[in-house]
């Protein structure tokens, strides 16, 4: 039986899905002390236990996107806030190659808050 963060990754649609799926795979490979885990009924990224970001499909423009948990202690333009008190979300487009030059660096200035 698969475990609930594995279904979430199947379940969706393509190319949402292959998007989500290799972010998952990259954040995993990123760095030694991240992990994942299933909180909230999202799957959520943790860096030494402490939840650093998560992935998930906006329910408005049905896009996925990296939700940074102490989004607001990061400066990026292309970070959204939208009615969020303290994360920001990056949004992506999967029928586009991801930006991965920027999204290293968002994720470069995320772990630096926790190292």
């Amino acid at each position: 039986m698969l475990r609930p963060i594995d279904n979430y990754f199947l379940q969706q649609d393509e190319p949402v899905k292959s998007c989500l799926q290799y972010l998952r795979g990259h954040l995993l490979q990123l760095d030694p002390h991240i992990s994942e885990a299933w909180k909230y009924g999202m799957p959520f990224y943790c860096y030494n236990g402490k939840m650093i970001l998560y992935l998930w499909v906006h329910k408005k423009y049905l896009q996925p996107y990296i939700g940074i948990v102490e989004g607001k202690l990061i400066d990026h333009p292309d970070l959204l806030m939208e009615k969020r008190a303290r994360m920001k979300i990056f949004l992506l487009d999967p029928a586009k190659d991801l930006p991965m030059p920027k999204i290293n660096k968002m994720l470069k200035q995320v772990l630096a808050l926790y190292q």
